[in-house]
């Protein structure tokens, strides 16, 4: 009986947790449900989308993830919209703003509105997911509020043709009628499978009855209607189609689940309570060890607080110093810069002073002018001479000329 219990608990532990994590997925579309169904209300079409030119909002678009950075300006703009008609004023944001400023306007307009806000601001910042939804939700009802909106009661349609009702349960009888004709018939004509009537022509049929004048008096003894009976009896064998969407079959199926999910539950449940009390065996320890790590280790955890302290005051000690080693090493490289480019200087003064080429260079240069000086003057002196014997000559020719010109 125990372990039954334990079964029948964990099942049902199984179901709630199962439930919640469904309650946690489909929560955000009926949010979001009610919420396109305000905006409605506040004709957000025309107001809103048109003017903007942005896509229309359908009824799962903040639910779901589909563009987050498009999603966040139609989040931001929406909500700085429903704050305007709230009668605040408050600047529509741009593409290309930064988020967190948006953001934490936003939320401190909703404040100031006397919307509770319990949620980090960065859970508006993907620009979808519940968070989105519940701040929007309450926007549209401050807005509401504010244009003294009341809802009004539901009407329930009242349902004029009770006569297809009618029909429609008295086909379920007929059909239920049929099933348990069937179960109950013979096994031995399932070999006559030549014609079969189809329950679903059934409905193609129309039945039409005309009350009789009179009352009818049947003239055919029980004989005849047995046999009658017995021949027509093959062709009365009715096929009934399996649908999936019939609520029988999913019944069905839910019987044999739980018939499966109860047999390996007698197994699991044995191996999980097992698992259970090693991990809770396995916590207690871990418990214990380090409750006494905790004791034993106190006055070492007291000397570490002290020597990192003491660390921390020297690093910072070592920080100011450090500052001025810097400063003062910086100094250090400009005078040994300054001092490099003394001493490269100073050697190349030294080599050009120490260097004797030049001096070289002056004699070459000096006894190639004496050879030139030399050459010159042989040459004005072989042009002297010949201009001595040019002087010479006519000096000849023209006493010559004038003893000719005497003696003549």
């Amino acid at each position: 009986m125990e372990a039954n219990d334990l079964e029948l608990a964990s099942a049902k532990n199984s179901a709630n947790d199962e439930d919640r994590s469904n309650q946690n997925t489909f929560h955000p579309f009926i949010q979001m449900e009610e919420l396109f169904d305000k905006l409605k209300l506040l004709n957000h079409e025309n107001d809103f989308i048109k003017p903007h030119k942005l896509r229309p909002i359908n009824r799962h678009y903040f639910a779901l993830q589909t563009n987050s950075g498009e999603q966040f300006f139609v989040f931001s703009s929406l909500s700085t919209w429903l704050i305007r008609k709230c009668g605040m004023q408050m600047e529509f944001p741009q593409e290309y703003d930064d988020p967190n400023s948006t953001i934490a306007s936003i939320l401190n307009a909703a404040r100031d509105l006397g919307i509770f806000v319990d949620f980090p601001p960065n859970k508006l910042k993907q620009g979808f997911g519940k968070f989105v939804i519940l701040l929007l939700n309450n926007l549209c009802d401050k807005v509401l509020q504010k244009m003294e909106f009341s809802y009004l009661k539901p009407v329930t349609p009242v349902e004029a043709n009770d006569e297809e009702i009618v029909a429609e349960d008295d086909s379920e009888l007929l059909l239920e009628r049929i099933e348990e004709e069937m179960a109950a018939e013979d096994h031995d004509t399932e070999d006559d499978e030549d014609v079969f009537l189809n329950v679903n022509d059934l409905n193609k049929l129309n039945f039409q009855f005309h009350k009789p004048d009179e009352t009818l008096q049947s003239k055919i003894t029980n004989e005849e209607w047995q046999l009658e009976m017995e021949r027509v009896m093959p062709s009365l064998k009715l096929t009934i189609q399996t649908d999936n969407k019939d609520w029988r079959s999913h019944i069905d199926q839910i019987k044999q689940y739980r018939s499966t999910i109860g047999e390996s539950m007698k197994t699991v449940g044995v191996q999980l309570n097992k698992l259970t009390n090693n991990i809770m065996e396995t916590m207690d320890k871990i418990n214990s060890r380090e409750k006494f790590l905790n004791t034993n280790l106190d006055p070492l955890l007291i000397e570490y607080r002290a020597v990192q302290e003491q660390l921390s005051k020297i690093n910072a000690r070592f920080r100011e110093v450090n500052g001025g080693v810097v400063e003062k090493q910086r100094k250090l490289t400009k005078i040994s810069e300054e001092l490099d480019s003394v001493k490269q200087e100073m050697e190349e003064r030294g080599t050009v002073m120490t260097d004797g080429t030049p001096l070289i260079n002056i004699k070459k240069a000096l006894s190639t002018l004496k050879e030139d000086v030399a050459n010159m003057n042989v040459q004005v002196g072989i042009l002297q001479h010949d201009i001595l014997h040019s002087k010479l000559r006519e000096k000849l020719l023209m006493q010559h000329k004038f003893h000719s010109q005497v003696y003549a």
